[in-house]
């Protein structure tokens, strides 16, 4: 039997992220001892109140039939609460709040929603996959936004042809960004308010990584924009937050109208989230900055450590993390960014992601997660120093 793959599950480049999978399996199964800094996976567990009110949401049967698509009231209701208190942003939980099944859901269907086959959306180029992947599955095209070292990793939407901007229907954006983790300020989020205004585009903006930040930096929400909510919506997670990455649930908030738009896709595609682990989703978004706090001093040690490491060893940062656990690191010059990392990992059994991962803008660059103990990252620097 001949099996003929549609055209847009072939038009998608290989998953960056199960091809990295691969090479750590086939190298792990030769005995090596790998340092993994490629995924961007938290390595230290749910916090353990987060795991106690799980156990005890398991205990009630009730919590163990098919869940509402829209989430439990109490939990659109929290995080209406920790948008007020983290941002400033009022949200109406009834109409202006989804939970999802983790972010990169919504993410990836959202173009489901709004994009006809032939329709375009605005992309980030280096990016995290998902957006690209969403809009090829809606059968639209991409336009390519360049992120450059010189814009500082950040659209630099007044240089698009305004031929490409009006014949776009939705504009992803990410900050703290993955993989650059360059940070956009509330003046620029204005600019793309009254970009999106003029050129009648939705805005998807990914704000996942706005709890890990460094030196008392606090990342900024699109929403906190003036008449943000008129043009668009932002995802939310709590894997990297509350180390919930295998949980699944994070949330998307926003305009009424784009959230509806994106609940009809999920009606007809997925159920609701596990309601045991919406239980839990409560406890962990109630339960104040602590947690957030002792991530943000253990990711900051260990960028701390990497960039000294990498520093002495003369590698070039264009910009170190304010937010995120990642770092971008340009590679060394007569190097592309696969052979690089294939390099790293065959030499000294590190592993890190190539940039051309992320798209061709990403070309000349791996991405460093920060996923692993400060003395796994010193081992990391002085493997490295073989090969440098």
């Amino acid at each position: 039997m001949r099996i003929d793959l549609s055209k847009r599950l072939k038009a998608l480049p290989p998953y960056l992220f199960v091809e990295i999978d691969k090479a750590v399996k086939d190298a792990i199964a030769r005995g090596k001892d790998l340092i993994d800094l490629g995924i961007g996976d938290p390595d230290t567990p749910t916090p353990r109140y987060i795991i106690e009110a799980m156990n005890k949401a398991l205990e009630d049967k009730a919590n163990h039939r098919y869940a509402l698509d829209q989430g439990l009231p109490e939990l659109r209701e929290q995080i209406a609460a920790w948008y007020k208190a983290r941002f400033g942003v009022l949200l109406d939980p009834e109409r202006e709040v989804l939970p999802l099944l983790g972010s990169k859901e919504g993410i990836a269907h959202i173009p489901l929603a709004f994009i006809n086959p032939g329709d375009s959306a605005l992309v980030p180029d280096p990016c995290y996959p998902p957006y690209r992947s969403g809009v090829i599955f809606a059968g639209g095209e991409i336009i390519t936004m360049p992120l450059k070292e010189e814009n500082g990793f950040l659209p630099a939407i007044d240089e698009l042809k305004q031929k490409d901007a009006k014949r776009a229907k939705l504009i992803y954006l990410n900050s703290p960004n993955n993989p650059t983790s360059a940070v956009a300020e509330v003046d620029f989020f204005d600019g793309i308010v009254q970009f999106a205004q003029k050129n009648d585009l939705i805005v998807c903006h990914d704000g996942a990584y706005s709890e890990i930040s460094y030196d008392g930096y606090r990342p900024k929400s699109f929403l906190e924009a003036e008449g943000a909510k008129e043009v668009g919506v932002e995802f939310h997670s709590l894997s990297k937050t509350f180390n919930m990455t295998g949980w699944r649930v994070g949330f998307v908030c926003g305009n009424r109208d784009v959230v509806a738009a994106l609940a009809k896709v999920k009606a007809n595609i997925d159920s609701g989230i596990f309601t045991a682990i919406q239980r839990a989703a409560i406890v962990a978004l109630s339960s104040g900055d602590k947690h957030v706090r002792e991530m943000q001093s253990l990711y900051q040690g260990r960028r701390d450590v990497l960039l000294n490491g990498l520093n002495k060893l003369g590698m070039h940062i264009p910009q170190p993390p304010k937010a995120s656990f990642y770092v971008w690191v340009s590679v060394p010059k007569g190097s592309d960014s696969s052979s690089f990392a294939k390099r790293i990992i065959d030499e000294a059994d590190l592993v890190v992601t190539p940039g051309i991962g992320f798209g061709k803008y990403g070309e000349g660059y791996i991405r460093i997660a920060l996923t692993v103990d400060e003395n796994r990252l010193k081992e990391a620097i002085d493997r490295l120093k073989k090969i440098i």
